[in-house]
């Protein structure tokens, strides 16, 4: 078959195929190989800019590769939700005209300062009044800057919980919202519901919590942020659709019954770039549902360890027959670390053997970021494909709507 190229904007060639099987036959990897699915991108960002009632800013942290990061932008979303200053360079590099908001909640004066002077970035959060005094003097007391005051909301249906590290409790965020507003010129509330949301609700119970300090302060802000945790499907994680996500926030607002409507911002990350990545690794060795594959926790699969995320696995035929009798195993990577274990279960063919092939999906969000070196186990082999993801959050409607050719 044909092999595709497509030329990078920096410089780079990525080599395309038109599916993870073609890729497989062709190269026969040794070590595992990263796949990206632009068109799940495209119908992903297209699908929040069409339902959610409000601006998107892509959390960047979830895949900040330029190859995704360009197809966001090309998708149509220009606002980009940045942790640390690299980030920003990184984007900046890409687009000039994204606009960044340095939404990480506790900063460095050298980055707070740098962001600003060097990156024109007026859009940042704090949750405690000393980050609030670090961005005044870091700015030189700057008058067009548009500060965002973190609230500490619950997690209790985030499968990964980040409500530990920041966010003002009500009583606090208060006080803090009201001396805020005297240095912004634009201000807002933000939350975060948790990593993975699995209920609706949670974002109506974050609001709520906005309504009080706006309630309480008699200061109604110019933008809201419901912040990220849109949730992706896997084998174990069902949600429910993300039109009921939109519709509970939707309706969290209206509660409000506020008579100025602030502007609704939303941060979603693994939402967007979940379906468009693969990682394929290949069998090592079996011990009887003990499989040892060629990447893992400390490569592309750290959420399967730690966090316990199930991914859709799928055994990748490669000429051979595969045997219908279905068998869970258990991963466990190429380091000599014993963290480096995936308990799973992940459920595949019972004849799988030392040497097959195995694609893992929904691997498009923290993949990639959290690779390391550790034991000399990197790789750097990402190539595009044009495929249907393993699962999917959007019916064969929802992807031609939203995929433009």
């Amino acid at each position: 078959m044909q092999i595709f190229f497509v030329k990078f904007f920096l410089g780079e060639i990525m080599q395309k195929f038109k599916s993870v099987d073609e890729m497989i036959s062709q190269l026969e990897p040794n070590g595992p190989v990263y796949c990206i699915r632009k068109n799940s991108i495209q119908v992903a960002s297209k699908y929040f800019q069409n339902k959610f009632p409000g601006k998107i800013l892509y959390a960047m942290k979830a895949n900040p590769h330029p190859i995704v990061l360009k197809s966001i932008i090309e998708s149509g979303i220009n606002n980009i939700d940045v942790a640390s200053t690299k980030e920003i360079e990184i984007i900046k590099n890409i687009s000039s005209n994204v606009k960044c908001s340095y939404m990480h909640a506790v900063k460095t004066r050298e980055s707070i300062r740098e962001a600003y002077f060097k990156y024109n970035v007026k859009t940042f959060s704090l949750d405690s009044k000393d980050e609030l005094i670090k961005i005044i003097e870091s700015t030189d007391r700057a008058k067009d800057l548009e500060l965002f005051v973190r609230v500490s909301v619950s997690n209790e249906h985030a499968e990964i919980d980040l409500s530990k590290k920041f966010g003002a409790i009500t009583s606090e965020a208060i006080g803090l919202f009201r001396l805020t507003n005297q240095y912004a010129k634009k201000i807002g509330l933000s939350f975060h519901v948790g990593s993975q949301c699995m209920h609706p609700i949670s974002y109506e119970k974050g609001i709520v919590e906005i309504g009080k300090i706006i309630k309480k302060t008699k200061i109604v802000p110019d933008y809201i942020n419901v912040g990220g945790g849109f949730p992706t499907i896997y084998p174990d994680l069902i949600p429910k659709s993300l039109d009921c996500y939109f519709n509970e926030i939707k309706k969290g607002l209206d509660n409000l019954k506020l008579n100025k409507k602030p502007i609704v911002i939303c941060e979603p990350g693994r939402a967007i770039v979940s379906e468009s990545g693969s990682t394929i690794v290949k069998v090592i060795l079996r011990k009887k549902q003990k499989l040892y594959i060629n990447d893992g926790t400390y490569g592309t699969l750290f959420d399967a360890g730690i966090p316990n995320i199930v991914y859709p696995s799928r055994l990748i035929k490669n000429g051979r027959i595969i045997s219908k009798k279905m068998t869970a195993f258990n991963f466990y990577g190429p380091t000599c670390d014993s963290m480096d274990y995936m308990k799973g279960p992940f459920v595949l063919p019972n004849n799988v053997k030392e040497n097959d092939y195995i694609e893992l999906g929904q691997l498009g969000a923290y993949g990639l970021t959290f690779r390391t070196d550790f034991n000399g186990f990197y790789s750097n082999n990402i190539f595009e494909v044009e495929d249907e993801p393993i699962m999917t959050m959007y019916d064969k409607n929802a992807r031609k709507e939203f995929l433009v050719a």
